[in-house]
């Protein structure tokens, strides 16, 4: 049963019983078993056995679709999403066929992803409308997390500059993600960027509320400063925290997964596969089109380029040895980082759907796993990752409340 009736309005009698699951603190959301055992250092290590390190090594059961189910915080989700981002609009700008994207994300529920992330910002709009349209029959057994926090035009979706965050805003955000994705509640909401000119107390207060009224069942932020994100739980318990996260860009190693780690909260890997580029798709004589923002992002210019497709070589090195694909080796490794790490890898394709799906069988050995990392390691990635406007916008921390 989805969260509205035939008429549109919303499941009264389900959210009222919403509203008391939210104020359990540490509540799960379950959807199948998570039960643990110790593995022996040595054995595999992959997403169907969670994909733990060997300094925190669990095995996650595994439902009918064979996909391994991991833990954000108390959120019980798949081993791995998917991120609607670009069912709307491609990176190249085309306009993909919406019943195809709706295919792709019924199919992507009947193997086994019960984890499907978008945001107001996609699109804008239309992404949610799309989750929204394809899951209607499938609502009540996935996790939909969607996000505010970009200064987009609440009813027309027009995006303006800069960030917003304001208490009032936030409210009616989460109530035009709503009626967009046809649901009575938000399962993860995320502040998608630190507004900062808003404490990060307040943001929580307001999400509080929302939690109350059985509109949100847990939240997380994106792309902040880490004592933005241990104020953020004090005030209220993150779930899950999403950064960009890849072979290609592993700042988040730095100072947010040992915080992750420190206070139980789940991270999820937006660009697991660097925007393409780790799926052997680019090469060095790849040109972008018009309006593609990969084009503005310098570790694919043409004088690093040529440098960073290193990385995309010690991934066709290991998936030949795995006989798997370059794009899965690269998810395989972010599943065997930690079993609360769970990548979102977008796509517009059936068969990238599969691909993406297929990595949470690939393992590795915990010798195989030091060797492939020590192999990354050895490349010193060059140019940035995001266009200076968005890098701007991480890594930020809100103002202390006054």
């Amino acid at each position: 049963m989805s969260g509205t009736n035939e008429d549109g309005n919303a499941n009264v009698g389900r959210r009222e019983l919403l509203k008391g699951a939210a104020l359990i603190a540490g509540g799960a959301l379950t959807l199948g078993g998570c039960g643990a055992s110790p593995k022996a250092v040595g054995e595999d290590v992959g997403a169907t056995s969670s994909g733990a390190t060997p300094d925190d090594a669990t095995s996650a059961s595994t439902g009918t679709s064979g996909l391994g189910r991991r833990k954000l915080g108390a959120l019980e989700v798949s081993a791995i999403g998917i991120g609607v981002q670009n069912v709307s609009r491609t990176f190249q700008t085309t306009i993909p066929s919406r019943p195809e994207m709706l295919r792709i994300l019924r199919t992507a529920y009947e193997r086994g992803v019960t984890f499907f992330d978008t945001a107001e910002v996609y699109g804008p709009h239309e992404c949610e409308r799309i989750l929204g349209e394809a899951m209607a029959s499938f609502r009540d057994d996935i996790v939909v997390a969607t996000k505010f926090g970009f200064n987009v035009d609440l009813e027309t979706g027009t995006p303006r500059p800069g960030l917003i965050s304001k208490p009032e805003h936030i409210k009616r955000a989460v109530e035009g993600s709503l009626n967009r994705l046809r649901t009575d509640r938000v399962d993860l909401l995320y502040q998608h960027r630190v507004d900062p000119t808003v404490p990060i107390e307040d943001v929580a207060e307001v999400v509080a509320d929302l939690q109350r009224e059985g509109k949100v069942l847990h939240w997380g932020l994106s792309e902040m400063g880490v004592e933005t994100l241990r104020r953020a739980h004090t005030a209220l318990p993150v779930s899950a925290v999403q950064n960009e996260y890849s072979m290609v860009w592993r700042g988040s190693e730095q100072a947010v997964l040992p915080a992750c780690r420190e206070l139980g909260i789940g991270f999820v890997p937006f660009s697991p596969l660097g925007y393409g580029f780790l799926t052997g798709a680019i090469d060095a004589t790849t040109t972008f089109a018009p309006g593609d923002f990969r084009a503005g992002t310098s570790r694919m210019s043409p004088e690093n380029l040529p440098h960073n497709l290193a990385l995309v070589e010690v991934a066709r090195t290991w998936s030949a040895r795995k006989q798997v694909t370059p794009g899965q080796i690269a998810l395989a490794w972010l599943l065997a980082k930690a079993p609360w790490i769970v990548p979102i890898p977008g796509t517009t394709q059936m068969h990238h759907l599969l691909e993406n799906i297929g990595s949470t069988t690939v393992s590795f050995t915990s010798a195989e796993l030091t060797e492939l990392d020590q192999q990354i390691s050895a490349i010193v990635v060059r140019g940035e990752r995001m266009p200076p406007l968005v890098q701007s916008w991480s890594d930020v921390d809100a103002p202390p409340k006054q």
